[in-house]
């Protein structure tokens, strides 16, 4: 597997230049200065699309734009049908939402470990079918550890998700690029990693949400696979709980309750879509109190930590001179994070999700509980062409709906 994987990095690599200001010297050529721009307010560098055609020949264009990108920023129709290359496909046919996908072009970020405080550059990469998400932890040119976004992998959730391999090789804080991944309903990637932390970027996911709607989305041949909940699966831990239930969409309603005036009880409860993930989710940051940072500093933890991507709470008021995005936006974040816990389960959910007080923890033993319980759960596929039997043209969150309301009948 690795040296498959390594091979097709290489390929990937072909042409790229290793500095990443060399990589932006050839990207503004490239688009002559049209999209790329320094995305300060996210904490971190975004180049997009860096070159055209880097992956086995994979990236042409239909029509102007991403026709999920167009579709799921509510463009509308005007887009060309291809065909022949897998992902150019007529997609007025059949369900929006029914096919597998994966990133249109290869994404690049840089900023921050939160924790180890490090600098650190990712690189997200097209990738085919059946591939899930998988992180490429690298070293000059070479895989040192491909590590599946599987809960079986999980390693650690003090503070964040960590996943493991079992020669020790992992990825901490994976949890806001999951979360972007799942939430705007990309299926695929390879995402090539030089450091042990995902970037923290503002705290959220929404610098990840930017850049995949910059490069859109692409449709695969191979129809969805979802996870349908077939009962009730609940994890109690004294006074905290979590439970995911049969559901035909993606539910989730997440509560939380601090013991400060600055948060107290919050609950969100929402059906999920990468309308409401992009509008409702993506942009809560992550959050924490001044009066723990000694202690973490102590055990290694939040040293990258900043007001530029936290939400830091004093004792009767919030540190961030320009304070919250949302009132509620603690049980956001949350929900946020339960996004991209859940998505180890290594595909989409059929499901309702409900957590009281929960986190990183509860939500990962949660999935773990689901998948060790054979009669708990299915795999359903969306409809193939010959089961189309609705045509969603300009709602992506639709037609996501209806797909999976058509699995979930069918399962």
């Amino acid at each position: 597997m690795i040296d498959a994987t390594q091979s097709m990095l290489f390929f990937m690599r072909w042409r790229r230049p290793r500095r990443l200001i060399e990589i932006g010297r050839i990207i503004n050529e490239f688009n002559r200065g049209s999209n790329d721009r320094d995305q300060s307010g996210f904490g971190g560098r975004i180049l997009r699309g860096a070159l055209p055609d880097t992956k086995l020949g994979m990236l042409s264009e239909i029509g102007s734009k991403s026709v999920m990108g167009c579709l799921s920023r509510g463009i509308g129709s005007g887009m060309n049908s291809g065909l022949g290359i897998e992902g150019q496909l007529d997609m007025s046919k059949g369900f929006i939402g029914a096919r597998q996908t994966t990133i249109r072009r290869e994404i690049i970020l840089t900023g921050t470990g939160v924790h180890s405080g490090s600098p650190v550059s990712i690189v997200l990469h097209p990738a085919d079918a059946d591939t899930g998400i998988r992180f490429l932890i690298t070293k000059g040119d070479e895989i040192k550890a491909d590590i599946a976004a599987d809960v079986h992998a999980v390693s650690n959730v003090t503070l964040c998700t960590v996943l493991s391999d079992a020669n020790g090789a992992s990825v901490a804080t994976v949890e806001h690029l999951l979360a972007a991944l799942r939430g705007l309903c990309v299926d695929n990637v390879h995402i090539e990693i030089d450091s042990g932390e995902v970037p923290i970027m503002d705290g959220s996911s929404a610098a990840f949400v930017e850049a995949i709607d910059e490069v859109g989305i692409r449709e695969l041949s191979r129809p969805r696979k979802y996870i349908k909940v077939l009962k009730p699966i609940r994890i109690d831990e004294g006074d905290c709980w979590g439970e995911l239930a049969p559901h035909s969409g993606f539910h989730l309603d997440v509560e939380i309750d601090f013991d400060t005036p600055l948060i107290g009880r919050q609950r969100m409860a929402v059906e999920m879509s990468p309308g409401i993930f992009r509008s409702e989710i993506s942009r809560a940051r992550t959050f924490g109190f001044m009066r723990d940072v000694e202690q973490l500093w102590a055990a290694g933890l939040a040293l990258g930590a900043s007001l530029e991507n936290s939400i830091a709470l004093g004792d009767e008021r919030i540190i961030n001179p320009e304070g919250l995005r949302f009132k509620d936006e603690f049980v956001r974040h949350k929900t946020l994070d339960a996004v991209g816990d859940l998505a180890l389960a290594g595909a989409p959910l059929l499901a309702s999700f409900k957590s009281v007080r929960g986190g990183h923890r509860l939500n990962s033993l949660v999935v773990k509980a689901l998948l060790a319980d054979k009669e708990a759960w299915s795999v359903v596929h969306a409809p193939s062409t010959r089961d189309t039997i609705v045509h969603a043209e300009s709602d992506l969150s639709f037609g996501v709906a209806a797909a999976a309301n058509f699995a979930a009948d069918r399962g």
